[in-house]
């Protein structure tokens, strides 16, 4: 009888150290993946790719000045990287070449909305970071070539932007709100640098460029050739707003590349997109690298970048890390 207990005893013993060991591994690794999870959701990628625009344009002049702030706060090292601007960057982050991006806000809404340029090929993978500042539809010509008006346009050669580019919806649609198509034109697909330099050289009569003022290219121009902005009348402003809401109206001021006076005009929204994959607490640290260090940036953009203002204009849905940013601004 006391054999037999003693060998139960044993038996229960045996049974409850094996309950308490298996209680012990589940909790250690229930431990084990808690912290893998964790890290999972902050964890940083290796490195950043920031794509900006043409070398002569404001998105490349930022982004450089962005690129090292990221690298600095964020300890991720990021690069900024020439591109072809505003829908070639979408593409790109959709295409996962690159993981933030400057963009209009009108290319933006077309991009996650499939339309225009777009149309059929609906971007999914991007949310937005922030705003920025103005970019100005600048028509620019010279004073030899003796455009005074959209009206003029008709028949010359104008530079309008690659063909699917945020400059060439913009250039589409002053056009239009003006009566005019791209067939009433010699329309020329050139860059900021490349207009810049047909006028001057007087193989082009006009260019549009949609950048933040002053933009470098126009600023090299105006260094040799006398520059002129034409303007948009306030009434085709309001025409062109009422049918394309993101557009809004602004000023070349005086002086800038030697105007005499101030010039009204029409702009969108300068934005920084980002893959939606990306952890909310790195682009929480993204947009805090930015924009808690906005009197780092020296151009003169700099000067509309502020943390209240970045969420204004925004056309896409917001990140989840630059939300959580913005709301404790508040």
């Amino acid at each position: 009888m006391k054999k037999k207990q003693f060998k139960l005893l044993m038996l229960l013993s045996a049974f409850a150290l094996l309950i308490l060991a298996a209680c012990g591994s589940d909790s250690e690794t229930g431990s084990k993946d808690s912290k893998k999870g964790e890290s999972a959701s902050s964890e940083k990628p290796p490195f950043l790719n920031l794509l900006t625009g043409g070398t002569q344009g404001t998105y490349y002049a930022l982004g450089g000045t962005f690129a090292d702030l990221i690298s600095k706060e964020t300890d991720i090292k990021t690069t900024a990287e020439v591109s072809q601007a505003s829908a070639a960057n979408m593409t790109a982050l959709q295409d996962g070449k690159g993981e933030i991006a400057f963009v209009q806000s009108d290319i933006a809404y077309y991009a996650t909305e499939g339309k225009l340029m777009f149309d059929g090929k609906k971007i999914d993978s991007i949310a937005a970071l922030g705003a920025l500042y103005p970019e100005t539809v600048q028509l620019v010509t010279t004073e030899a070539s003796g455009i005074k008006s959209y009206a003029d346009l008709k028949g010359k050669k104008v530079s309008v932007g690659a063909p699917g580019s945020g400059t060439y919806a913009n250039a589409e649609q002053l056009l239009e709100i003006h009566g005019l198509t791209m067939d009433d034109i010699k329309a020329q697909n050139l860059d900021f640098g490349e207009s810049t330099d047909g006028l001057q050289s007087g193989q082009i009569d006009a260019a549009f460029i949609t950048a933040g003022t002053p933009t470098g290219a126009v600023e090299a121009l105006n260094a040799t050739t006398k520059v002129n902005i034409i303007g948009v009348d306030p009434g085709k402003a309001d025409e062109l707003i009422a049918k394309y809401p993101y557009y809004a109206k602004d000023t070349v001021k005086a002086g800038t590349y030697g105007l005499a006076k101030d010039t009204e005009t029409v702009s969108v929204l300068a934005m920084l997109a980002v893959k939606k994959d990306l952890s909310e607490d790195v682009v929480y640290s993204i947009t805090k690298a930015i924009y808690d260090n906005t009197d780092k940036i020296s151009h003169a953009k700099g000067a509309f970048i502020k943390a209240e203002t970045g969420l204004q204009g925004i056309s896409i849905d917001v990140h989840p890390g630059a939300q959580k940013y913005f709301d404790e601004q508040k």
